[in-house]
């Protein structure tokens, strides 16, 4: 009976740490103090009632509809608050199960073999096993894979077919007719799914790790294409200021003082937008001034407060930041008359904290609470990413993001804390 009580525990210790790895590797559409609570309670309850099944009907007889009774109802209940949806959330939950299933089919055929089948093997493999499978992937897998949901959006369909094929043979090869410990001919069969699986799943990461350098490799030759854009338009300027001067001149010569003055600031003006000159940050500039003429472009006032030096800042992230988030405001501003066409951009920053605010105009029909994350309203394949890769970027270097609708403003706030930088 003791031996028995072990094995329920290392099951009930398996199920809660399937959950905890799986929170640890997918993306929530909520900030994480709100991610946490909704599921503590959720899971939390889904957990309590297996117990009080495995305890009326056995965990035997649990382990056999424990597909039905926690993996489709957490599935149900992830996917509701998942950032992302489709393939990537898929792959991202059957990962999580069948990491924990490949645990406990292995350390099940451990103890039956080299642990005499009293279970004692069994708990202790899996009491190591969970936190240590934990801290690899929070060490070494979490920041890498979570980059690579935001930042790979196609390929995921295919690994994601594999995992689920992946959960079901080998759930079905470890329990049906009965557990594999007690059919000596299928353990060959089993140890070799088991070998498969890993080195299918290490084939896996490595592709999707080669499309994300890829997508660095592209953002990085996006910034270093707004700079050349940005030299572009210097050199234009230099050869415009020839102009500029001739004109400057004659109207001073003409005695008209108020109406250089004039010419002066307009002329002040196009420098500004022409050289980018929001900040001392490089990379700020080119993303900005990039934008401002696609602002200008369709009619939209853009006003910059931007208060950060030279200070060294994670320019990749907050680049991605600015991007996306601009992106999404050109997107919203042309379906708005283009006298409401409004966006305000503001950033400061301490040696504490870094604080960023992206606002443009919306409709009066949109509503997003605080802490919510709003799902696209736009058709294709490749939209609904610009928010959760903002998120993401924030998260990867320890902050977070808030979006809200407020007087007429959609609003996405920034907060990164930089007292490590």
């Amino acid at each position: 009976m003791q031996h028995v009580v072990l094995r329920d525990l290392s099951v009930l210790w398996a199920m809660f740490h399937v959950i905890f790895l799986f929170v640890m590797l997918f993306r929530s559409r909520y900030n994480r103090r709100k991610t946490a609570v909704l599921a503590g309670v959720g899971m939390g309850i889904l957990m309590m009632s297996n117990m009080v099944l495995g305890w009326v009907l056995g965990f035997d007889v649990l382990a056999k509809v424990f597909f039905f009774t926690c993996s489709v109802p957490s599935f149900v209940f992830f996917y509701l608050i998942s950032a992302d949806k489709r393939f990537r959330f898929l792959f991202t939950f059957c990962l999580a199960d069948t990491t924990a299933l490949w645990v406990m089919a292995a350390t099940n055929l451990l103890d039956h073999y080299f642990g005499g089948g009293t279970y004692v093997l069994m708990f202790f493999s899996r009491l190591a096993a969970f936190p240590l499978i934990e801290y690899l992937a929070y060490r070494f897998l979490r920041k890498p894979y979570l980059e690579l949901q935001a930042a790979v959006k196609k390929g995921w369909g295919i690994f994601s077919g594999m995992t689920m094929l992946y959960y079901i043979l080998l759930f079905l090869v470890v329990q049906f007719p009965v557990n594999i410990v007690e059919r000596p001919k299928d353990v060959p069969v089993c140890v070799l799914i088991l070998i498969m699986m890993f080195f299918n799943y290490s084939m896996m990461f490595a592709s999707l790790y080669g499309q994300f350098l890829l997508y660095r490799k592209q953002q990085n030759e996006l910034v270093l294409q707004e700079q050349l854009e940005s030299q572009q338009r210097i050199r234009k300027l230099k050869h415009d200021m020839k102009g500029y001067t001739v004109t400057l001149s004659g109207l001073l010569a003409a005695g008209k003082v108020d109406e250089a003055l004039v010419y002066l600031r307009n002329v002040q003006g196009e420098i500004d937008t022409c050289m980018g000159q929001y900040c001392a940050n490089p990379y700020f500039n080119a993303v900005l001034g990039s934008y401002s003429q696609k602002f200008e472009q369709i009619g939209a006032v853009l006003a910059v407060d931007v208060q950060v030096g030279d200070e060294q800042l994670p320019y990749m992230e907050l680049c991605q930041i600015f991007s996306n988030g601009l992106e999404n405001a050109r997107d919203a501003l042309r379906e708005l008359p283009q006298e409401q066409r409004k966006v305000s951009v503001q950033m400061g920053y301490n040696k504490k904290r870094l604080t960023i605010r992206i606002k443009n105009s919306c409709s009066s029909a949109l509503h997003v609470e605080r802490g919510t994350i709003p799902g696209t309203t736009k058709k294709g394949a490749d939209h609904g990413f610009g928010i959760p890769t903002m998120l993401e970027a924030a998260q990867k270097i320890g902050g977070d993001l808030m979006c809200y609708t407020q007087d007429g403003y959609f609003v996405v706030d920034v907060l990164l804390p930089m007292g490590s930088n």
